[in-house]
């Protein structure tokens, strides 16, 4: 017998508007997280079309490029966002003046460095916010991980995780954008993955 959630993927699974609907029906805290990178503009839009105050949640490690700070500038004030940012508990400049650079993916201190800018902050957001609805803009061609999850998930605390593009492809991200005269950001660069292709842990654990 199908779960309600195995129900819900199913039917709504590829009709993101009606699975945001659905979603902020669940549960009284809901959030979005972003990082800003290529396309974050649809999640944005859909999601804050159907709730406009919904908290916007940026992991702001330090270490973006200049056109993504100016990016995300351009969405909060384009798209009214409510904005809340978690920076790590030292600035880039403090940790570099101590560590040294951004150590490489085969660096054995890359795991901690991405803890410190990344995974810490976001499970700062986790406990001081205490969502109930997490959106994220997951698609299934980014990384073969994420190929193999759902549209919508529960983790153990019972934090229901939505990701309502999850199916779709790089074309339809492009056509929702032209469609709707939205900007993209063509410069993006995540320390804590590198590689477009690998995983940083964040959606692992959660």
């Amino acid at each position: 017998m199908a779960s309600p959630l195995d129900v819900i993927n199913t039917e709504l699974g590829n009709e993101p508007d009606a699975l945001i609907r659905w979603a902020l029906e669940q549960g009284k805290r809901p959030i979005c997280t972003t990082n800003f990178r290529p396309f974050e503009a649809v999640i944005l839009h859909m999601v804050t079309r159907h709730m406009p105050s919904i908290p916007i949640v940026w992991m702001d490690n330090g270490y973006n490029t200049e056109a993504t700070y100016r990016f995300a500038d351009e969405l909060v004030k384009r798209l009214d966002l409510n904005l809340v940012s978690y920076l790590p508990r030292r600035t880039r400049a403090h940790r570099e003046a101590v560590e040294g650079p951004m150590p490489g993916i085969e660096d054995p201190r890359h795991e901690a460095f991405t803890q410190e800018v990344k995974l810490e902050p976001f499970e700062r957001a986790l406990s001081e916010m205490a969502p109930d609805v997490w959106f994220t803009a997951l698609r299934a061609e980014d990384t073969p991980e994420r190929a193999l999850m759902a549209p919508v998930s529960r983790n153990a605390d019972g934090l229901l995780k939505v990701s309502p593009l999850l199916h779709w492809s790089a074309k339809d991200m492009y056509n929702y954008l032209l469609d709707h005269d939205l900007p993209d950001n063509f410069d993006y660069f995540d320390p804590t993955k590198v590689d477009e292709k690998r995983e940083c842990g964040l959606h692992l654990q959660h």
